[in-house]
């Protein structure tokens, strides 16, 4: 990698964790522990994700949980392998649905934006194929957060206070579980304070003793089902039964002597691959990192990126999305060309006829994994199943209305997803793990990493410390961090520039990167804009 890793600039607070054994990155420190434990235990780079992710369902529930979808990538060691753990959407919801229930778009919360969760069951099939320790060892320290507790870290209760204000002004049966569950005071726990999770800990407890199919297919369905049943849901015994992951081939491309892989749609991943396709043909280093230039290049390549990416990303089972045409050299060249000194709004291509969290972790041997799971907004869609602390996801909002879009809702389909794990080698050979989650924030952010590491030789903290940009429709947020004069400067080209305070939220994405370097020893960099942390032995 052609970076220092003593090279701190003046934005970067911490070094990067340098180990030789493995090591874990996540969002929030006591799963990073849990995952480690693994490793220290014997087991391998799957068995110390999977720890990871059931932890983090119990101590981040804000962001993910498991009524969620889950996505990664695994290093064997010689390949990359891609596994698609999303859910499809129920046989009952169809457009006609949601339009009859007096919506025109997809709606925010309830049960029409339910679609089957995807994350127990790509749990138990990363661990069928790769793991090496016991299923339920692997489990165990998250059911032993959720029976005995643990203190809420602070940017998880900052942001389980202001999801339990907006849960207090939805009303309805469907939503009678979430209170109960999370604020079982009458308010969010605060930083620092105790809380335990038993209807969490039952379920965590069925899937350890009898596998993931009995979130399917057993007890804890049934009590999915009956809860739908007894409030409007659309959930059925035969949706959840029907469920499998999809083993999946990940899409490759060349940037600056390396290759970045991405899960190919229904997620947003080749949406980071369009952006760095176009990005491939500027010379980004003969500007600053901290300058208008390169900000302004990057968010326009970003912009052409996501025209495209909403435009035709669906789930592939259902319609042909034009992968190849898009990542053509010559298709990128042209949507490169448009590319110029001022900020546009552009249109999709026209091609030839025819709230989440995210891990990475690495053993000894060299396996490492990139995993990403979410319950998207917040705890989902409000919806909690009484007695099993399953807060069910809202993915269901990612579909369109629109008949004629690739992306329409129909039974049995898959959403635009917005959580992409990603990963990175050279000449054939693995250099690490790497992920931001945080809804269309996750591309843009894989792309900045990316340029901050391969074009300007940052080191994996440093390169996850720097300032960011978002593009959210017309606008470009920057946090305050960001110079003065790159924000003048993209206000000079004509960009709609907000700068906002509040660097720990969502809006910037949380990150986590591993490297292993030539002599086989790792690097790892954690996200400052929230409670995690790299650790390894």
């Amino acid at each position: 990698m052609p970076n220092d890793l003593l090279h701190l600039p003046y934005f970067s607070q911490r070094m990067p964790l340098v180990t030789s054994n493995g090591c874990v990155a996540t969002s929030q420190p006591l799963a990073a522990q849990a995952g480690l434990s693994m490793l220290q235990a014997g087991g391998t780079a799957v068995d110390a994700a999977i720890a990871t992710a059931a932890a983090l369902t119990v101590l981040e529930p804000t962001s993910n949980g498991i009524g969620g979808d889950a996505f990664a990538l695994v290093w064997d060691g010689t390949r990359l392998h891609g596994l698609n753990g999303s859910g499809r959407a129920p046989a009952a919801l169809t457009v006609e649905t949601v339009q009859q229930a007096g919506y025109s778009s997809m709606p925010t919360h309830g049960w029409l934006t339910v679609t089957v969760p995807g994350a127990p069951a790509a749990w138990a099939d990363l661990h069928a194929r790769f793991g090496a320790l016991p299923w339920a060892q692997v489990l165990q320290p998250a059911i032993t957060y959720a029976e005995q507790g643990h203190p809420v870290a602070p940017v998880v209760a900052h942001n389980w206070r202001r999801a339990v204000a907006e849960a207090r002004l939805r009303s309805g049966a469907e939503y009678a579980g979430f209170l109960p569950t999370f604020a079982p005071g009458g308010t969010a726990p605060a930083a620092g304070e105790r809380f335990v999770s038993t209807g969490h800990a039952r379920t965590l407890r069925r899937i350890a003793e009898h596998g993931a199919r009995d979130y399917y297919a057993g007890d804890t369905a049934q009590a999915i089902v009956q809860f739908a049943r007894d409030t409007g849901g659309l959930l059925t015994a035969d949706d959840l039964a029907a469920h499998c992951s999809t083993w999946v081939e990940p899409l490759a491309l060349d940037y600056r002597q390396h290759t970045v892989w991405e899960l190919p749609p229904n997620g947003q991943g080749l949406a980071a691959l369009l952006a760095l396709g176009m990005l491939g043909g500027f010379d980004l280093t003969r500007w600053p990192r901290d300058s208008a230039e390169a900000y302004h290049v990057q968010i326009e390549a970003m912009k052409l990126a996501f025209a495209d990416a909403y435009r035709y990303i669906a789930d592939p089972e259902h319609v042909a999305v034009p992968v190849a045409m898009l990542l053509d050299p010559a298709y990128l060249a042209a949507r490169r060309a448009l590319i110029g000194a001022t900020a546009q709004a552009p249109a999709p291509g026209q091609l030839p006829p025819g709230g989440t969290v995210y891990l990475c972790t690495a053993d000894r041997n060299g396996q490492m994994v990139s995993m990403i799971q979410s319950n998207f907004w917040g705890f989902g869609s409000g919806i909690v199943i009484p007695g099993w602390g399953i807060a069910l996801h809202n993915r269901g909002h990612g579909f369109t209305l629109d008949t004629v879009h690739p992306n329409v809702l129909a039974p049995g389909k898959r959403p635009y997803h917005t959580i992409i794990p990603a990963f990175l080698t050279r000449q054939g050979q693995a250099v690490g793990p790497f992920g931001v989650m945080g809804g269309v924030m996750q591309p843009q952010g894989h792309v900045q990493v990316l340029v901050n590491m391969l074009d300007y030789g940052l080191n994996p903290q440093a390169a996850l410390d720097a300032p960011r940009w978002r593009v959210e429709g017309a606008a470009v947020y920057v946090e305050h961090a960001t110079p003065r004069h790159v924000i003048e400067g993209l206000l000079a080209r004509g960009h709609d520039v907000r700068i906002t305070t509040e660097s720990g939220s969502f809006g910037y994405g949380r990150g986590q990167i591993i490297q292993r370097q030539p002599g086989g020893c790792y690097v790892a960099g954690s996200e400052p804009r929230c409670d995690g942390c790299a650790v390894g032995w």
